[in-house]
């Protein structure tokens, strides 16, 4: 007799929306990936651009710390980037099939007699038990406020507060933000923090490659006394400006 344990599938592998998974479902991301690795490689080729025309003309004459720097905010950039991409935003799962069973039941009678299953948070939530039938709306008490929460016809569960059906994902994710094709997932709860380490970081590395070209490009037309000249010499100037 064969293993419980053997027999088991993981809910990954019959998640049905519109993800991708990797390493045994520790990674998602959207199956649609082209604009991901075309923002990955503009990071990488911008940061290529700087290291072949500014950086080699900078370290001499200013310090070695130039380069340095700007491979350690490259790496931070890049690691923020994939954390954000891959980790999972906060995937609701779908109602399994006696939990839709009783969902319909109760909206069909407008009885709840016990609590949602389907919406677990770290909130202290309870459903108010009697609605019109047919509604497929709720309201749960949060500390001492009642909020309203609908009904998903996509997962068939009734979403938590703050969470939101995506229709690139095709799934309902905790706290969502928005779907973002940049990094080719969803931004919510898991992966917020990520994304805005990932915004910040980037913008500090851009402003630090604008800075040292300009430094670049200052010292390299008080050398030839000629802008076009230092434009040619170092011709990713017009990319970074």
């Amino acid at each position: 007799m064969q293993d419980n344990q053997s027999l088991r599938i993981p809910y990954y592998r019959l998640h049905p929306g519109r993800n991708r998974f990797c390493c045994h479902g520790r990674g998602v991301f959207s199956r649609d990936m082209c604009i991901f690795t075309i923002t990955l490689l503009l990071i990488i080729s911008v940061t290529v651009l700087f290291f072949a025309f500014d950086c080699r003309f900078l370290t001499p004459i200013l310090t070695p710390a130039v380069p340095i720097l700007a491979a350690i905010q490259f790496l931070y950039v890049v690691t923020a980037f994939l954390r954000t991409a891959f980790t999972d935003p906060g995937i609701i799962p779908r109602a399994t099939r006696p939990e839709v069973e009783w969902t319909e039941l109760s909206i069909s009678t407008g009885d709840v007699s016990v609590n949602d299953s389907n919406n677990k948070s770290e909130h202290d939530v309870n459903a108010v038990r009697t609605y019109p039938p047919g509604a497929r709306t709720r309201q749960i008490l949060i500390g001492d406020h009642l909020v309203k929460i609908n009904y998903c016809h996509s997962c068939r569960i009734f979403r938590p507060p703050r969470a939101s059906h995506c229709s690139s994902c095709d799934n309902c994710v905790e706290r969502f933000d928005h779907h973002c094709p940049w990094i080719g997932n969803c931004v919510g709860q898991r992966n917020y923090r990520y994304f805005i380490l990932f915004i910040y970081s980037l913008s500090i590395y851009c402003l630090y490659i604008l800075v040292f070209s300009i430094v670049n490009l200052i010292l390299l037309y008080e050398k030839y006394e000629d802008i076009i000249m230092a434009i040619k010499i170092s011709p990713a100037h017009i990319l970074f400006m």
